[in-house]
């Protein structure tokens, strides 16, 4: 157990590194999905008997965004 801890103090700054790139990758996604939620919710109010066909096209917007931000993770721990 203690040769673990002590490899994982070896790798330095690779670990914060990696934390900071994956909290910077993650912007672009929240901002994506706060933007897609509030013209959605902009649309519903503007015309309320769309909001069925409306909501299930934010839900399809969300999982693609939120893909981007596990390919962001993915992506953190290979590189």
């Amino acid at each position: 157990m203690n040769e673990v801890i002590l490899a994982q103090a070896a790798n330095g700054l690779d670990g914060s590194i990696a934390t900071v790139g994956y909290g910077l990758a993650t912007i672009g996604p929240g901002l994506g999905i706060g933007i897609l939620v509030g013209k959605a919710l902009e649309g519903m109010a503007r015309q309320p008997e769309m909001a069925g066909q409306l909501r299930t096209t934010m839900f399809l917007g969300i999982a693609f965004v939120e893909a981007l931000a596990l390919i962001g993770l993915v992506a953190g721990f290979i590189l």
